[in-house]
């Protein structure tokens, strides 16, 4: 399985896998604007994970998710800072999404 050094290398890995949209996690639920899915962010499978650590800044930790959607079979990309510079809502669903990360 390859394993991408960046941020971006992890993002354009997972798009030539299939996972087309970019999620955004709003009130609990992940959605895409465009195609106008949205899933309840407990319901969502984490098929690919991808954690970068920031070797100098801290400020640089960020956590790549593929996604699946099983109600409707979408997939899609949720990029997120962890660590000091989260965002509180993805923290609060991350350790659910993780828990429920098949390849752990």
């Amino acid at each position: 399985m390859e394993s991408p050094d960046t941020v971006t290398q992890a993002i354009n890995l997972l798009r030539e896998q299939g996972y087309d949209l970019d999620f955004d996690l709003i009130d609990g639920q992940l959605m895409h604007e465009e195609a106008c899915v949205s899933c309840a962010a407990d319901e969502a499978v984490v098929e690919r994970l991808f954690r970068f650590e920031g070797m100098s800044d801290p400020g640089d930790e960020m956590v790549v998710l593929g996604l699946l959607d099983p109600g409707t079979g979408r997939r899609g990309v949720l990029a997120s800072a962890f660590g000091l510079a989260a965002d509180p809502e993805i923290v609060k669903h991350l350790t659910g999404f993780t828990t429920r990360f098949p390849g752990r």
